[in-house]
């Protein structure tokens, strides 16, 4: 049972670089420092749902990450005369988003509040590529079964037990993809600080869920 070495990419790719900034953005955001507030709506619509995915599984609460993800959009649309496109707005709009939730998670009091293992499907189809890094399994395979629904379970519960910074970095890399050029700037660590924190964090998700297994 293997796990992926931290300079691989995900999926096996190689890390080409920054990634163009869409033109489509750059466009819409030309028009909304031109008083065209209704083309903010356009990027909110096409983000909305990965910045929410990943406040969830940051704080680990499903109304808190609304609430942030709210709160990231309405901060960046107040902070868009400072944005400067030398990066994807995508890049700028998670660094702000993780920055909240990694502050409010930080700071939050103990209360009764719905988490990510309460609620089974979605938690457990999001972490379907890490379950398949752990097993080593292809993406595409005939044997999956109930087995697979536990060992996806058992990788959501390994990354909420991760501490703040390593939880942060897999769920970054691992489920919504972004390079370690992103992740340094989203998260203002050099790329190499990204790697190390990512190893660490796969190691302890593995030992995580191979020791649940064993049990």
């Amino acid at each position: 049972m293997s796990w992926r070495s931290e300079d691989s990419e995900r999926l096996g790719e190689p890390d080409r670089g920054p990634r163009p900034i869409p033109f489509e953005d750059a466009e819409l955001i030309e028009r909304i420092k031109n008083g065209d507030t209704e083309s903010y709506g356009v990027l909110v619509r096409k983000y909305q749902d990965r910045v929410f995915n990943t406040c969830w599984r940051i704080c680990g609460h499903l109304e808190d990450a609304r609430d942030l993800t709210q709160e990231a959009f309405l901060k960046a649309f107040d902070s868009l005369s400072e944005f400067q496109q030398r990066s994807g707005f995508y890049t700028w709009i998670f660094r702000v988003a993780v920055n909240l939730a990694l502050s409010h998670r930080r700071s939050a009091q103990r209360r009764g509040m719905v988490s990510l293992d309460q609620l089974g499907g979605a938690a457990e189809t999001q972490a379907g590529d890490l379950s398949r890094q752990v097993s080593g399994r292809s993406p595409v395979d005939p044997a999956r079964s109930a087995g697979d629904e536990e060992l996806q379970g058992r990788v959501t519960r390994a990354i909420q037990q991760l501490d703040d910074d390593h939880r942060a970095v897999i769920v970054l890399r691992d489920i919504e993809g972004f390079d370690y050029r992103e992740l340094a700037e989203i998260l203002s660590i050099p790329p190499g600080t990204v790697k190390s924190r990512l190893h660490r964090a796969r190691l302890a998700v593995r030992d995580a869920v191979t020791g649940a297994k064993g049990s």
